[in-house]
């Protein structure tokens, strides 16, 4: 019996080494692209990292989790973004200054990031989860909003431009998707610049 083989048969009869959740995610853009992402099952994931489903709950919630990636700590470094904003700046310019900083990508990651978001914006199964992300997203907004203004972060004004700045970030993200060699950063300057003018001077 060789080394190699040995080896395996003790890997079979043992744990498996270590997994991580990019391995997990990788696997599972992988099979969203191959068969599609209703058509993925969590069983097929673990199985492709060769992990039991048990243990792929260790790292997502659900497959859909698996889609946002590590998400909430995403939201930790825009939050630190929007702190390091110098006080005397405007807020819709400090707004459109983090949004659009923490969109760019360099260019090994954008076809993954490409994947991730048309799975999210037109997956009609990811849309309620979506929903939930959203939010967190527009409370890091509004409550950058609220500190400069004095005020709650679930008054109208914060709440409002949470709102209005993720709608503006989807529809750029929308056209980023639609027509290829957009730049994404600049899409989004454009964006939320019309959304600080009222869209008087839009193109």
């Amino acid at each position: 019996m060789t080394v190699q083989r040995a080896a395996a048969q003790r890997n079979r009869r043992g744990r498996r080494p270590s997994t991580s959740a990019i391995e997990l995610e990788h696997a599972a853009f992988e099979l969203f692209e191959r068969n599609g992402f209703d058509a993925t099952t969590v069983e097929d994931i673990a199985a492709a990292v060769g992990i039991t489903k048990r243990t792929f709950f260790r790292y997502f919630d659900s497959k859909n989790d698996v889609v946002w990636g590590d998400f909430s700590e995403q939201l930790r470094v825009m939050r630190e973004r929007f702190a390091r904003c110098p006080a005397d700046q405007p807020i819709m310019d400090a707004v459109r200054t983090v949004v659009v900083d923490f969109n760019r990508f360099d260019a090994a990651a954008l076809p993954r990031h490409c994947q991730r978001m048309r799975l999210i914006l037109t997956v009609p199964a990811l849309q309620a989860h979506s929903t939930l992300r959203y939010r967190e997203w527009r409370d890091v907004v509004a409550e950058f909003a609220a500190t400069r203004l004095g005020v709650s972060p679930r008054d109208l004004i914060p709440q409002a431009l949470g709102y209005s700045a993720l709608g503006v970030a989807i529809a750029a993200y929308d056209t980023w998707l639609a027509i290829p060699g957009t730049d994404l950063p600049a899409t989004l300057d454009r964006a939320l610049r019309g959304l600080a003018s009222g869209f008087a001077h839009a193109e």
